[in-house]
């Protein structure tokens, strides 16, 4: 029962509650009720669970497949929200104006100077680019997450669809970013929410620029009825969905740093989606905890990267592409070039969250059968080169 409610979600599927963005309020999340919403209950269950397993053998071999590929103990995704191409000067403008009503008088000049200083390009592409260079040279191939649906000056006025996924601009980003081997995923829009038929035309619309379709999504402003929405990126066609994070604070929302089996609550079913949640977000600590020092984000990020090394599982982090110098941020980059520079000296796995969920499935899918001689062996489906891998099991 406590697995279903925490990590299946569905003591969040039956309460009415929202915040002003639609969203679940985390005070609903059985996890934070109990105040520990950064641990890791589930896993820890699943290893109380092996120890059992052990004891029942009574000395004999127990033995488990390896945890992630190439010899890795633990994996970590990094994602990027694009959720603006365009008409930076006004969400710089506001943003600057943020850090002066905070009193953040000396960080507002650094981030107008650094705006005024790249007045001749475009900073969302010059700090798209210096990510990349970031990502190339530590050997991350992360996921981006792309709007696709039709901007509207109302659209703009509530920060949902800033552009067009077909305009040049637009178009020039994704390029960037296909040329160096990420993959790219659907962040849907506010209505998609509610509305499978409009989320798949988004899907389509991405696989039409891209030339790929989509296998994950992320709701925009991780706005997420978790009665429907999930079933809604089933029925749109998503392998998973990345959206089961908290705005306002960074944590484990479902109990585990793993991919889940996503549960359908009113129909008391499991859904065929998985779920990637997110445990770390850069705009939560500016946004919604007031911490401005970007250092201090990095330290919150390692720490819950360090539960998920410690428990074998996996640490997904989310950093958009507009926290920036001059979109009023100074260090920011910096801070994320640490970030990744400390992530991979600990040897995650490193890959796209498409990899980790396929990775997961086939991992899954084995199964133990009685061969001749009376040996055992693991049968199953997936990769061939993930299956002759997964096949080195060992004692546990």
């Amino acid at each position: 029962d406590h697995v279903v409610r925490l990590g299946g979600a569905a003591a969040e599927q039956r309460t009415a509650a929202r915040d002003r963005h639609g969203r679940i309020p985390a005070s609903e999340n059985p996890a934070v009720a109990e105040h520990t919403e950064r641990a890791l209950p589930l896993q820890q269950a699943a290893e109380t669970l092996v120890s059992a397993v052990r004891r029942a053998a009574g000395g004999g071999p127990v033995f488990r497949a390896k945890p992630w590929p190439s010899g890795h103990r633990w994996a970590a995704a990094i994602t990027h929200d694009l959720d603006i191409v365009s008409g930076w000067p006004l969400f710089a403008s506001l943003r600057w104006a943020e850090l002066v009503r905070k009193g953040e008088f000396a960080r507002s000049a650094r981030a107008v100077a650094a705006a005024t200083a790249g007045l001749t390009g475009s900073p969302v592409r010059q700090s798209l680019a210096r990510i990349l260079e970031i990502e190339r040279a530590a050997g991350v191939r992360a996921t981006w997450f792309v709007l696709a649906g039709d901007p509207t000056l109302t659209g703009w006025r509530r920060g949902d669809l800033t552009y067009s996924l077909d305009g040049r601009a637009a178009r020039e980003l994704v390029d960037l970013v296909l040329a160096d081997g990420h993959e790219i995923g659907l962040h849907g829009s506010f209505e998609t929410r509610d509305d499978g038929a409009l989320m798949a035309r988004e899907r389509e619309r991405v696989a039409r620029v891209t030339g790929r379709v989509p296998a994950g999504i992320r709701q925009h402003f991780l706005r997420l009825d978790p009665a429907r929405t999930p079933a809604l990126a089933e029925s749109a066609g998503f392998a998973y969905d990345a959206s089961y994070g908290f705005a306002d604070r960074n944590a484990f929302r479902l109990g585990a740093a793993e991919i889940l089996p996503l549960w359908q609550d009113r129909e008391q079913r499991p859904l065929g989606i998985v779920e990637a949640p997110l445990a770390w977000m850069d705009r939560t600590h500016s946004k919604y905890l007031g911490q401005e020092d970007p250092a201090a984000w990095i330290a919150d990020a390692l720490d819950l990267a360090r539960q998920a090394r410690e428990a074998g599982g996996l640490w997904v982090g989310l950093w958009h592409p507009n926290v920036s110098a001059p979109l009023g941020f100074p260090g920011a980059l910096e801070a994320f070039e640490s970030l990744i520079g400390a992530l991979a000296s600990e040897r995650p796995w490193l890959a796209p969250l498409e990899e980790i969920v396929a990775w997961r499935r086939v991992r899954r899918g084995l199964r133990v059968r009685l061969a001749e001689g009376g040996r055992t062996e693991l049968v199953g489906e997936g990769r061939s080169a993930w299956a002759a891998e997964i096949e080195e099991i060992s004692h546990g």
